[in-house]
């Protein structure tokens, strides 16, 4: 059965503990707001309720049975007559577990609109995108989604959602904090060991200071924004939603039409053995129609648009970490059959030998010549690196045949570069020279 916050307001009619009171159920929320993170079990939520209150001493009643809040963060403020509202304290009543009594004092009667905050464990969030490819593959859809999970025991209805990407150091799980049979440690209890794997103690106070900083940051209503908090990132996303807890729910995050991208053809037989990999690159600027915020980390599916009817076929996907502005992007998309390399060695032999003093051996060349056909058996045009490694440093190249550039990547790698119309096929070859033993000495630079 899903659990409801209870919260009750008592109007004190004496001063004595057995005293009788009136009972009063405080208004549903009007709004809430929910500032999740993704590196901990985190949540910094802010609530905006509409207390009514006698004027004079009043309690208010918090209960969080069922769920994962950390009663030690519980913050309320009076949102307008602050000076006639006293909120003096929250006391926790003796042998009585996960309930808490605000204790205040109120200079008027009537309607008077406060915001509570809380941490809560057991609220979730991850990014997922579809990238939809045009007929011609120069430019593509990018929609990015966002799935919000809710295990935390308490629903949340009409909740504007903002996501915080960045490492957040707490000592104690909010869980722990939660499931506490009293919300500090007393007397005889075992205190919550700390996580190995934050570094920083940070106690359930601080926690809460640091998260209202992250949270209070301006931000544009109904939009979806970024603001760089430190090594934090926060996103807030368009509109609200009603997340029941063990519910997920996914929640449009941006929707980019006719992105540029660059399609490239990879081949490198020690990296991806015989198979040519695709790779897909765009940047996060206002070029790509992107650069208005970071993008979250996720995994992109990409997919093609194969007819008018906008039907699709599936290309691949690829799990990145966040892209910052202005940052360039580039997935692996897997392996194709629709371009092929075929790299054939042609001849091998040995040459130049050297010799010591005893007549052994000392040095020698090799002298290696491949051929290298790339087909492109697509109905586009297509892009193409064929990448060799050697064995040495010690080597020499002469090239030959159809290929666009060639280029010496580091000591021992060189790459051609083949632009291939469709359905067209293009060879050339390479002799290598590698130079062993004494050999080497005489190796041109």
């Amino acid at each position: 059965m899903r659990h409801k916050i209870s919260f009750l307001i008592i109007g004190v009619i004496a001063a004595v503990a057995a005293a009788k009171v009136d009972l009063v159920t405080l208004p549903s929320r009007d709004s809430v707001q929910l500032t999740i993170y993704n590196s901990a079990d985190l949540t910094l939520v802010r609530e905006s309720r509409a207390l009514t209150l006698k004027q004079g001493q009043n309690s208010l009643q918090f209960s969080w049975a069922n769920t994962l809040i950390d009663p030690t963060s519980l913050e309320m403020l009076a949102k307008s007559n602050a000076d006639k509202i006293n909120i003096a304290e929250l006391t926790y009543p003796p042998r009585v577990q996960n309930l808490g009594l605000w204790n205040i004092k109120s200079g008027l009667s009537g309607k008077v609109p406060v915001e509570i905050s809380y941490l809560t464990s057991g609220l979730s969030w991850r990014a997922f995108y579809m990238g939809t490819l045009m007929p011609d593959e120069e430019s593509m859809r990018l929609q990015c989604y966002v799935r919000v999970t809710n295990n935390s025991g308490e629903d949340y209805e009409n909740a504007q959602v903002r996501l915080i990407v960045g490492q957040v150091h707490i000592l104690d799980q909010i869980a722990e904090l939660a499931r506490r049979q009293y919300p500090y440690n007393r007397p005889g209890l075992v205190p919550i060991a700390p996580q190995e794997s934050f570094s920083q103690a940070t106690r359930g106070g601080e926690v809460r200071q640091l998260s209202e900083r992250l949270a209070y940051g301006a931000m544009k209503p109904k939009e979806i924004t970024k603001e760089g908090l430190s090594e934090y990132f926060l996103y807030t996303i368009e509109g609200t939603e009603t997340i029941p807890t063990g519910w997920s729910k996914r929640l449009l995050s941006f929707d980019v039409n006719n992105v540029p991208v660059v399609n490239l053809y990879k081949f490198e037989q020690e990296r991806y053995g015989r198979n040519v990999v695709r790779f897909l690159s765009f940047k996060n600027d206002k070029d790509h129609k992107l650069g208005q915020t970071p993008i979250p980390g996720g995994v992109l599916k990409v997919y093609r648009s194969v007819d008018p009817q906008q039907h699709l076929s599936y290309v691949g996907q690829s799990a990145f970490k966040y892209i910052p502005v202005d940052e360039d992007i580039e997935l692996n998309l897997g392996p194709v059959a629709d371009i092929v390399v075929e790299p054939i060695l042609m001849d091998f032999r040995t040459d130049n030998y050297r010799f010591d003093g005893k007549g052994n051996i000392s040095g020698w060349d090799e002298i290696r010549t491949f051929s290298i056909e790339v087909k492109n058996t697509r109905d586009i045009p297509v892009k193409v690196e064929v990448i060799r490694n050697f064995t040495t440093t010690y080597w020499t190249v002469d090239k030959s045949g159809d290929f666009d550039q060639f280029e010496k990547v580091d000591l021992n790698t060189v790459k051609f570069t083949l632009a291939l119309q469709p359905r067209t096929t293009r060879k050339f070859e390479y002799t290598l020279t590698t130079y062993h033993g004494t050999r080497q000495q005489d190796w041109p630079k």
